[in-house]
């Protein structure tokens, strides 16, 4: 017994030996590769490397969108009715409130974009913004609840409300401007943040990038596709605060299941603020006004693969804009004065300054786009709201009928996808299909033809009016052509739009390149209003109601239509010739090719 247990002593300490041994080889295994690791990542533009992203982290990051947007829409798709029938506005002025509201929602997206791309990151910015729109949502159901809907059930239509008070009014508007801020915000760093989920230096993550805007503007669609018809039932029947909480629910899903994700995600660093830099640009072009710019190879930029600008690629020289070279142009006077960034700037830094030029009358084309596409909140309702919604005793919604837009998007991205792509590919030889442009193109078309498709409905329903009554005998239900249209139109414009922008955008500005889509739709949103505001001025002279008055059975809201659909084809135009002028960014793409050519190597090690 006592030699067999000094044979069992001895065969532990061979045993804890050899683990020890394992242990340390192991340890400076994990070392080496910890370190190969990290130096992979210090030189690796932008990414904080890590095995993560891919299509798990960008599926959380639909599904956020996905109940976002749900919860958005709960407030936003109703607005117009709200306003009419608790707060006692007029049509035009709800209207214009509206679309004074979407486009503020919008226009913050420039704000998210910018403390994005210089300050807080993709993730940080999600995060902090997601928590504004749900405290937002928290006081647009109290200030429902404790101010606003008194008597209980109504602004259905039938019960009339009492006159809100200025408290409540207050309470409401601060309210619906915390949804736009923290909505608006959120929404160019979340599409960003999916795309930096695939690496474009490997080609099948670069399809998958351009498959995720699909998707991502799919989960937008779906999300709404409930608040456009389940909330807006309840709201519909005078059950505001009910619709309201359900929005806040959804909400706070959304930001559960994003820090959900958190470990899961591929983090990009920020570039610092891009104004300095494409400031330092005009500054150095405009102090060298009479030198004459080098040619491109003489212009100045950084040895080696690493860019002047934090965490971007370097871009190669482009014709465009010849008179910024100057500010790449090297001086006797820069050589005195250390490379002065505001005398004397890379080719990247330039280069970044003329992509922003360069986009930029391709988004304005974009704007009246973004007047057909706001009117799906503001007149359609309302022109829907005065025709015959009943189906035998049920009434449907008005506002409700946006879910066949909804239908068309979530239809026509799946033809698009599986069908138009394929064979366009075959027919062009581009594997996209067809290109960004050339599809924002044919959604400026499909956008033309809902307006006068809206306004064909609208002379159908004026001629069934029948006297004495509000509401026109003629169905609802012939609203789809319009919806429809407005629905196909968003798959070939905003889609291609987020692919656009976003790819063309150089890397310091990539949310930036996001934010310009929903900049767009916010401007349209405000042309919209000043559009009603100068058409019922001018359209009321004398004892004329106008076209778009309280009472539309005696308007002429079909030329207000029509006259969009005029601004929209003369805007084709000008658009046919901003694409045929534009050029495409190219971007040096060898470090991060080399990079991964390191860091297959060291799992090949490993």
């Amino acid at each position: 017994m006592d030699s067999f247990s000094s044979t069992n002593v001895v065969l532990k300490k061979q045993v804890t030996g050899e683990s020890s041994v394992i242990s340390r080889e192991n340890v400076a295994v994990k070392r080496i590769r910890t370190e190969e690791e990290q130096e992979i990542a210090n030189r690796k533009p932008s990414l904080i490397w890590k095995r993560t992203g891919g299509w798990t982290a960008a599926s959380i990051l639909l599904a956020n969108q996905c109940l976002a947007t749900l919860a958005f829409f709960g407030v936003g798709v109703n607005l117009v009715l709200f306003l009419t029938r608790v707060l006692g506005q007029s049509n035009a002025d709800a209207a214009n409130s509206v679309s004074k509201w979407t486009g503020t929602v919008y226009l913050c997206s420039l704000v998210g974009a910018f403390l994005s791309d210089s300050y807080w990151g993709r993730y940080l910015t999600c995060a902090i913004f997601q928590l504004i729109f749900v405290s937002g949502l928290v006081l647009v159901s109290i200030s429902s609840w404790f101010f606003l809907i008194k008597p209980d059930g109504c602004g259905d239509g039938k019960l009339t409300c009492v006159p809100a008070t200025s408290m409540g009014q207050v309470v409401f508007y601060l309210a619906i401007y915390l949804v736009a801020f923290g909505y608006g915000g959120h929404q160019p760093s979340i599409a960003t943040f999916g795309a930096d989920q695939f690496d474009e230096s490997k080609p099948k993550e670069r399809n998958s990038k351009a498959a995720f805007f699909c998707y991502f503007y799919f989960a937008l669609n779906f999300g709404s596709l409930f608040s456009n018809t389940l909330l807006v039932y309840f709201e519909d029947h005078g059950r505001w605060t009910l619709g309201f909480l359900l929005s806040l629910g959804s909400a706070v899903i959304a930001l559960v299941s994003f820090l959900f994700g958190t470990p899961g995600y591929k983090y990009v660093k920020p570039c610092g603020n891009p104004l300095p830099r494409v400031a330092q640009v005009f500054v150095a072009a405009a102090r060298k006004w009479d030198v004459i710019p080098v040619k491109a190879d003489e212009l100045y930029e950084l040895e080696g693969p690493e860019s002047a600008i934090k965490g971007s690629r370097k871009i190669f020289h482009s014709e465009e804009f010849e008179f910024l070279d100057k500010a790449a142009t090297m001086t006797e006077d820069d050589l005195s004065h250390q490379k002065n960034p505001w005398r004397l700037c890379t080719i990247t830094q330039v280069e970044e300054a003329k992509c922003v030029l360069k986009m930029l009358p391709i988004w304005l084309c974009t704007i009246i786009y973004s007047v057909v596409f706001t009117q799906m909140a503001s007149l359609f309702v309302e022109q829907g709201d005065v025709m015959n919604s009943y189906i035998g005793k049920f009434h449907l919604p008005a506002a409700s009928m946006s879910a066949f837009d909804i239908c068309s998007v979530l239809v026509c991205t799946g033809i698009y996808r599986q069908i138009l792509v394929p064979l366009a590919g075959r027919l062009s030889g581009n594997p996209k299909g067809l290109t960004e442009l050339q599809r924002m193109g044919i959604g400026l078309v499909i956008g033309m033809l809902a307006m006068l498709a809206a306004g064909a409905t609208e002379i159908e329903r004026l001629k069934n009016v029948i006297e004495g009554h509000k509401v026109s005998s003629l169905s609802i239900f012939w609203q789809i052509p319009q919806y429809v249209l407005v629905g196909a139109s968003e798959v070939f414009m905003y889609i291609g739009q987020l692919e656009f922008f976003n790819g063309q955008a150089p890397d310091g500005i990539k949310s930036f390149g996001s934010s310009l889509c929903m900049a767009s739709i916010s401007l349209g949103n405000y042309a919209s209003s000043m559009l009603v505001n100068m058409v019922m001025k001018i359209t009321t002279k004398g004892d004329k109601p106008g076209w778009i008055p309280d009472d539309l059975n005696t308007g002429h809201m079909d030329r207000f239509y029509f006259l969009i659909a005029v601004l929209t084809a003369f805007d084709f135009v000008i658009y046919l010739f901003c694409a045929k002028w534009y050029t495409p960014i190219n971007i040096d793409d060898s470090q991060g090719i080399e990079m991964e050519k390191q860091e297959d190597d060291v799992l090949a090690k490993v």
